[in-house]
């Protein structure tokens, strides 16, 4: 049996009434189909009490990205900029759900915007706009997202730290090079990070990109690029996710034998 991936979802206006719908982008799907190899669930942003319900069932969760922020009210930040997208839907049910979820040593997947409510659900703060910080690189999606490229494009390099968890999912040559190539399309960035993770990814500019949850009971992983975008053609994309899927099909198996006991 599929382990049972559970996808965060965002809060999106959808048709010409622009009603709110809970939405995840079909990327997040095909690679639980994929590498993953487990079985999508989409969680809608219902909040707190629906995020104890999720946990129940899922076998590992993936954190999504998404072009809204974290709302800086989480972690005492300063007010968004006029404009700024936000989904406080989001934030109610996944900030509770990460902390439930790393609790339970349910196997988790953090990607970008996923990465930034993993930092904030435990306790670090958020750079709003990094492109705007002194020395800093402009680590945003351009304004045209119609190009390909932009996608699956590789951005900039990041090293690594080889002895890490991320290492330890990544190809012999990366791991051996102690970098690799990524996309690039967030405003939001770790500030300062919280307690219990571990920086293990810097972009050339200084700026986190990879982290891992300090005592953690499983898989606990955060990206700040976007892996599901071209794991098709990159090798160590995929490799993220064969072992994020491992993480979660031993979790299911432990689930069932505790139910036989």
């Amino acid at each position: 049996m599929r382990p049972l991936i559970g996808i965060s979802c965002c809060i999106k206006p959808f048709g010409i009434f622009g009603t709110p719908n809970h939405a995840a982008s079909d990327s997040y799907v095909r690679v639980v189909r994929g590498p993953v190899g487990g079985t999508p669930v989409l969680l809608p942003a219902a909040g707190e009490e629906a995020a104890e319900d999720y946990l129940s069932h899922i076998n590992g969760l993936i954190l999504t990205g998404s072009r809204s922020n974290v709302w800086p009210g989480h972690y005492d930040g300063p007010p968004h900029v006029e404009g700024t997208p936000e989904d406080q839907d989001r934030d109610a049910t996944t900030l509770p759900l990460i902390r439930a979820a790393i609790a339970a040593g349910v196997p988790l997947l953090a990607i970008c915007r996923g990465m930034q409510e993993l930092n904030v659900a435990l306790g670090g703060s958020l750079d709003q706009r990094v492109q705007d910080l002194p020395g800093r690189m402009d680590h945003s999606t351009p304004s045209d997202q119609k190009i390909p490229l932009v996608r699956t494009g590789k951005a900039h390099l990041v090293r690594i730290d080889g002895a890490g968890a991320l290492a330890a999912t990544l190809t012999a040559p990366s791991r051996a090079a102690a970098q690799l190539a990524v996309n690039s399309l967030h405003n939001q960035a770790v500030q300062c990070l919280a307690p219990r993770l571990v920086a293990e990814g810097w972009a050339p500019d200084g700026t986190i990109e990879a982290v891992r949850v300090e005592g953690a009971r499983g898989f606990a992983i955060g990206v700040q690029w976007h892996p599901e975008y071209d794991w098709e053609r990159d090798a160590d994309s995929r490799a993220i996710f064969e072992a994020f899927g491992r993480a979660a099909a031993a979790h299911a198996g432990t689930k069932l034998a505790a139910a036989a006991e």
